[in-house]
């Protein structure tokens, strides 16, 4: 694990230095906006603390965000958050903007989300692309998500590679969405060809469940060697967003490999 670099998710947007000087973590990742809102974004004290220290940055969307949607009220808000979000990613300085594939409600076609994807990238390209890195991150649920299964991954990166669009690794989401974590960085660069940040956490649920539930490194169904391996053959930074309980003990644990 030499050589890792160790994040976190901070949850006091207030002052996330100090929670990233407490962690002792190489970078954070934080919200730049109510995530269950569709507020415009902007940088308080916190956020410029952070951005003039040592200590990098990953920003993460809004869960209200789904661009893949064929409903215009959630579509075309989702863009314009996407683009503001990352403008203000810019702002602190962040590496990249990691945004969830969403998902098309059920009986409606994937194809059309996929699409929706590609025209994000492509009315973004006419003013000289976006403002930070866009990772997509796949998602643990959904038979109509744009990033659950692998093969859905494939079709959604054939849409929008091109663009240069970054890959976010989620293991929980990864394990709960049906993909074996043994191999699992192979087999996502063969489609992708990259992996810009992976979300190391342990999942509370089975196999396959389509549930969203993290847990510590050291406590969930997955067994934590494959997730140090994971990490450590990704060769990206890792993010934790484990519960807060326990995330100084994860960290930890990944400094002490």
């Amino acid at each position: 694990m030499n050589g890792m670099r160790i994040g976190a998710h901070v949850r006091n947007s207030d002052n996330p230095l100090e929670e990233a000087e407490a962690l002792d973590v190489d970078l954070v990742q934080l919200f730049v906006t109510d995530p269950q809102k569709w507020k415009k974004p902007v940088v308080g004290e916190g956020l410029e603390r952070i951005r003039d220290s040592a200590v990098d940055v990953v920003v993460h969307s809004s869960y209200v965000i789904n661009v893949a949607s064929l409903n215009n009220r959630i579509r075309i808000p989702s863009r314009k958050s996407v683009t503001e979000q990352a403008a203000v990613a810019a702002e602190v300085g962040a590496l990249g903007l990691v945004v969830h594939g969403g998902h098309v409600r059920d009986g409606e076609d994937p194809d059309e989300g996929i699409a929706n994807w590609r025209k994000l990238f492509e009315r973004q390209a006419e003013s000289g692309g976006f403002a930070v890195p866009i990772w997509i991150e796949n998602t643990a649920g959904g038979d109509f998500a744009m990033a659950r299964h692998f093969d859905a991954i494939a079709k959604l990166w054939d849409a929008v590679g091109e663009f240069g669009a970054g890959f976010c690794l989620d293991t929980c989401h990864a394990w709960a969405g049906g993909e074996d974590l043994v191999g699992v960085v192979e087999r996502i660069k063969a489609i992708t060809g990259r992996i810009d940040l992976v979300h190391l956490n342990n999942s509370r649920d089975d196999f396959d469940s389509a549930r969203d539930r993290h847990a510590n490194l050291e406590e969930g169904t997955i067994e934590p060697e494959v997730l140090v391996e994971v990490g450590r053959a990704s060769g990206a930074p890792v993010m934790l967003e484990t519960p807060a309980e326990g995330i100084a003990a994860d960290v930890a644990y990944l400094r002490s490999l």
